[in-house]
């Protein structure tokens, strides 16, 4: 899944791709399908992609920004286009055109060749730009939404009321960080991490890596880390978000940014899906090991990752 650094790189892309256009025309295969209760609300419903459709054609894209692992762009009308990549969504702008005896959207043949990658082939939202280029969503798995809400209220739907602390924010310093890991005491640290509620954009990658680089065992309870690793925790934390961004994000499985190209971050993991290799770390003899801690993948040495319990 997409964390923080794969969305603020596809949110910066966006910003840039998007400034001062609006959109012609919204397309989308999504709404034929059956829909379940929890997509009742986005463009999997027929009857709500109508109004959606209705209310993004021909209004001014303001400004597009992040929350979390979610994509929101704002119009001018005073409603916001909420996007969540989910397991393997991703968005490019390109030109594209459409095939009607395949239903399909696909490149225009002289597009760029990271527009042909099979990972950008699975285009199921298409929105048509002012400029004459097109902003697609590509979905593997089909698990992502998109939706619509009012600009003024975006922060109280039930999309993100309940998401905690930015952690790359100037005023998340360490106190904020110490008060939210330890608002969930007896879970593992690796989870707590990755709960949206305590801080919002990390997931299994981030997790893993920045667990690694702070000497902390993913089976840690926070209220058993010291003061000190906590707080070199919450460098690490920093430290591997940035690091994410700089590289463009992570690309070992769907991601592709705005430009349909992958990310470099997978070519620096020190421990994530490292399992079976020797520990990087220097002068630490460990091989680095897999294990399911709340049915979630935590990969770890447990030679330099002390276990605080």
């Amino acid at each position: 899944m997409p964390e923080l650094p794969e969305v603020t790189t596809t949110v910066n892309g966006l910003k840039i791709a998007l400034k001062g256009l609006s959109f012609l025309d919204v397309w989308t295969d999504l709404s034929k399908e059956k829909v379940i209760k929890q997509f009742e609300n986005t463009i999997k419903s027929e009857k709500f992609f109508k109004d959606f459709r209705k209310n993004s054609l021909n209004v001014k894209i303001l400004s597009v920004e992040r929350r979390a692992k979610n994509i929101l762009i704002n119009l001018s009308n005073n409603k916001t286009i909420l996007i969540h990549l989910k397991m393997t969504g991703h968005i490019i702008v390109g030109k594209y055109i459409f095939n009607k005896k395949e239903n399909k959207w696909k490149p225009e043949p002289n597009e760029r060749k990271e527009l042909h990658d099979p990972y950008n082939r699975f285009v199921h939202a298409v929105f048509t730009l002012s400029n004459g280029k097109h902003m697609v969503f590509c979905d593997t798995r089909k698990f992502g939404k998109i939706t619509m809400v009012d600009s003024q209220n975006v922060h109280e739907t039930i999309h993100l009321k309940n998401l905690g602390f930015e952690p790359l924010e100037i005023n998340f310093d360490l106190n904020k960080f110490k008060k939210q890991l330890l608002s969930k005491p007896n879970k593992n640290i690796k989870t707590v991490l990755m709960d949206q509620s305590v801080i919002a954009g990390i997931g299994n990658i981030y997790s893993d890596e920045m667990l690694w680089l702070a000497n902390i065992n993913p089976e840690s309870k926070s209220n058993k880390i010291p003061s000190s690793q906590m707080k070199l925790l919450f460098k690490s934390m920093k430290k591997i978000l940035n690091k994410g961004i700089d590289f463009g994000g992570d690309s070992m499985s769907d991601y592709r940014n705005i430009d349909g190209a992958r990310g470099n971050f997978q070519n620096y993991h020190n421990v994530y899906r490292k399992n079976k290799l020797p520990c990087g770390k220097k002068g630490c003899s460990g091989v680095i090991i897999r294990k399911v801690l709340d049915g979630r993948s935590a990969h770890f040495c447990n030679v330099h990752q002390k276990l605080f319990n």
